[in-house]
């Protein structure tokens, strides 16, 4: 195992090249670049901008370089430690990923918890209540939960708060706490808002994970080994756990590495929708107007997530389940 880690940490830095360099790719492939977004947004304004000006800009953010001579300054600031300045905002861009990134990751750690807590007793109680009327009525949740798409769930809970309760459920704070310094009042104020749009981001991930659950622990109750301990006299839910449980359990840690880059994308939209102050609406912004350096800083987050939560996933698999080797 520690050779298997060793081996799997030594290639990080050549996966992160090459993510670094399929995403500086990505990110130059539209058309035009940030000045051209720019002298849009002004024409749109009425206010234009001469061409020697436009020039010298260029100059100054090195855009009038090649390609490659773009990505080779961009990766000689990565291995620095830089992730380049904010085209738009014109700050560093690790300060504005850095002022996100608590709440990024507070999100995304309670989706992440409520969608275990539950998705888990849930597909375990199914499995083994199969056909029962609670198994029907999880059944019939889960179909709804992943039919609906979680910026339309916003909306409605949105509404449902307003014009029923009068209150405006948006953000992650109160009007009287968004810029207010960290206090105990404040973080209370963050529990009570934090708590709705982490169940909004969770609940397509509650129920895929449920079904699954419920699929795995099926498959592996009928198996000889688990009527061999009923023989023996097991008890039922100490059978359940022991085993089954556990092998149930692999293809759910397996997401683990998907599932970390999403969660902390905070679902673009449903960011969006409602207003949450985490990395995605930042990365949003960053791709309509072409701040392709904060566009690429925080892809390559994503990158470093996925390849981390991979790593976790396999970790995770060979401690639970002992038939699994990572020794070459």
């Amino acid at each position: 195992m520690t050779r298997y880690i060793a081996q799997r940490l030594l290639l990080l830095p050549l996966l992160l090249l090459v993510y670094s360099f399929v995403i500086f790719v990505i990110i130059q492939a539209p058309p035009g670049d940030f000045l051209t977004a720019y002298v849009a947004t002004l024409s749109a304004s009425g206010t234009s901008i001469n061409a020697e000006t436009l020039q010298a800009l260029r100059h100054q953010y090195g855009l009038d370089q090649p390609f490659i001579v773009q990505y080779l300054y961009w990766l000689q600031n990565l291995l620095h430690g830089d992730l380049g300045l904010s085209l738009e905002y014109q700050r560093p861009n690790i300060d504005l990923i850095r002022e996100q990134l608590g709440l990024t990751v507070a999100l995304a750690l309670m989706s992440f918890v409520l969608t275990w807590i539950i998705a888990v007793p849930a597909g375990i109680y199914s499995a083994t209540h199969q056909r029962s009327v609670i198994d029907h009525v999880f059944t019939v949740i889960n179909y709804i939960g992943v039919a609906t798409p979680n910026f339309m769930l916003a909306l409605i809970l949105m509404w449902i708060a307003f014009a029923y309760f009068g209150i405006s459920v948006t953000g992650l704070f109160s009007p009287d706490y968004v810029d207010a310094p960290w206090s105990i009042a404040r973080l209370a104020d963050l529990l009570e808002h934090i708590w709705l749009p982490a169940v909004v981001l969770g609940i397509a991930g509650t129920a895929r994970l449920t079904r699954i659950m419920r699929a795995n622990l099926l498959d592996e109750l009928n198996k000889p080994y688990v009527m061999t301990a009923r023989a023996k006299g097991l008890r039922e839910w100490r059978l359940v756990l022991r085993y089954p449980v556990r092998l149930a359990l692999n293809p759910l840690i397996s997401t683990i590495g998907w599932y970390l880059p999403a969660l902390f994308s905070g679902s673009l939209i449903v960011a969006t929708v409602m207003n949450l102050p985490n990395i995605g609406p930042l990365l949003l912004r960053a791709l309509i107007n072409q701040d392709m350096y904060l566009a690429g800083g925080i892809l390559l987050i994503y990158s470093f997530l996925t390849i981390v939560g991979t790593l976790l996933s396999d970790i995770l698999l060979a401690l639970m389940d002992p038939r699994i080797r990572m020794e070459t």
